[in-house]
């Protein structure tokens, strides 16, 4: 990959620079509206910066040993620079810090009336009471700086990952640690351990919400444990770490934007606006990240970048308030977590790789397997597998005169996907895995604004209604 920009390229970033950096010098007015004009124009900042040092830093990855084959090619002894998810995720907070003044620039500006208003005219009767400092919103700015600290925790735990390798086993738990200045705002500033109990439940216990207490922090860590390891463990082709992470990020902003186009003040505005400031920055930069990372690659995104993204999500969807959407928007790495369990926990053999496997013959990606030849599966175990393949979820070869297993499919959906659909190039098999995406992501976010009614009284995004 040549570490320089084309004329075309350069000439491209240059023009969208100056463009979003004439926007944001023009959005320290306002109040909602101009912070969301602040963080678009950051946000197309964010993608150049990240497009140009992807391009100047890849051979320095090269020669501090980030690099590693692409196995799904012809030609893979070309070596590619490794862990540059990490680059995206450093721009994205260098630009959610510049950003911190502009939501709360108005507020800044009221609370220290006396000694920097320069907005509102006030009587000396009035100033003479002492700055606003107690109408300051101090409980977003703890929100705000809580999941930057989040976020710098997961991204340095995430570069130690690619530059040590650390076993799965080990970084399994890694974003619990880094979820903790997130649950202890949560703590402070919500404190909301109560759900409600769907409408057929609450006749037998008795009551609408049930206090979780504790558990629902316990619930919230599992949470962020998960998320990031998520999209960790749906890797292997080109493109596809990146590529689910924007379709989330997509539908999670058009979930904020029904909140934001209400004909009414809904009283969740305001927690949503809090979700869009940080969605649109990750995906100027994770857009950036996808051209060089898509088929044919040109560089790999590392571990930093699954972290790093399934944090954001978490991240916005705790403190905004909303994880069960999330997680309906997470069905696909849920399906993918539960069908590897078997091989995650040792039940079946587990290689270390599980990517697809390449025929350089065809061309074409098939499913990866993993070999019985010197054991066989227990009983149990072999009863299992026989019915998975019965059920074309699984993959099983099988010597025609013994009836010993000789080999299975990996518990991948990415494989599994190669069950179904025969061999694939992997352009197409990350579209349609993209694109399945998309459809569950749709359907997801209908449950649970549409058929959550039917379990529900009622749905928040019409709570505005009746305010």
């Amino acid at each position: 990959m040549s570490s320089q920009l084309s004329r075309p390229e350069s000439l491209a970033l240059a023009a969208l620079s100056l463009a979003c950096a004439t926007i944001l010098a023009n959005t320290f007015s306002g109040e909602g509206a101009g912070a969301l004009i602040a963080s678009l124009a950051l946000s197309g900042l964010g993608f150049a910066a990240s497009y140009a040092m992807i391009r100047w830093l890849g051979p320095t990855f090269i020669k501090a040993g980030l690099r590693g084959r692409d196995m799904a090619k012809l030609n893979n002894k070309d070596m590619l620079p490794e862990c540059m998810g990490a680059i995206c995720a450093v721009v994205y907070l260098l630009i959610i810090i510049v950003f911190i003044p502009f939501p709360f620039y108005k507020d800044i500006v009221l609370a220290t009336s006396g000694g920097g208003n320069r907005d509102v005219v006030m009587n000396l009767d009035y100033v003479q009471k002492g700055r606003l400092l107690h109408k300051f919103p101090h409980t977003k700015l703890a929100s705000y700086l809580a999941a930057i600290i989040s976020l710098q925790f997961i991204t340095i735990l995430g570069i130690g990952d690619d530059l040590f390798d650390i076993r799965w086993r080990h970084k399994f738990f890694i974003p619990a640690f880094a979820s903790i200045p997130l649950l202890v705002v949560y703590f402070i500033d919500f404190g909301v351990t109560s759900i409600v109990l769907p409408t057929f439940l609450q006749p037998y216990v008795g009551r609408e919400l049930l206090d979780l207490g504790f558990l629902y922090y316990a619930y919230m860590a599992a949470f962020c444990i998960f998320s990031p390891n998520s999209i960790n463990i749906l890797a292997g082709i080109n493109g596809i770490e990146v590529s689910q992470s924007i379709v989330i990020a997509l539908l999670l902003a058009f979930n904020d934007v029904l909140y934001l186009i209400t004909p009414y003040p809904h009283p969740a505005t305001d927690s949503h606006l809090f979700s869009l400031y940080f969605l649109l920055p990750f995906l100027g930069v994770s857009f950036a990240l996808w051209m060089h990372n898509k088929y044919p690659a040109r560089v790999f995104v590392g571990d930093t970048y699954c972290y790093f993204a399934g944090m954001v999500f978490v991240m916005v969807s705790i403190l905004g308030h909303f994880s069960k959407t999330l997680i309906l928007l997470l069905i696909p790495q849920i399906f993918n977590f539960l069908y590897s369990v078997p091989q995650l926990f040792g039940l079946i053999p587990c290689p270390r790789h599980r990517l697809p496997h390449f025929n350089a013959r065809s061309g074409l990606l098939e499913p990866s397997v993993t070999k019985w030849e010197d054991k066989q599966p227990k009983p149990l175990i072999k009863d299992v597998l026989e019915l998975l393949a019965s059920l074309k979820l699984l993959r099983v070869t099988k010597d025609k005169d013994t009836g010993r297993i000789l080999e299975t499919s990996n518990f991948t959906i990415l494989n599994l996907w190669l069950v179904w659909r025969g061999p694939l190039r992997e352009d197409r098999l990350a579209w349609e895995i993209t694109a399945m995406q998309v459809a569950v992501g749709l359907f997801g976010l209908f449950v649970r604004h549409k058929l959550a009614l039917l379990v529900f009284r009622a749905d928040n995004w019409d709570l505005g209604s009746a305010v």
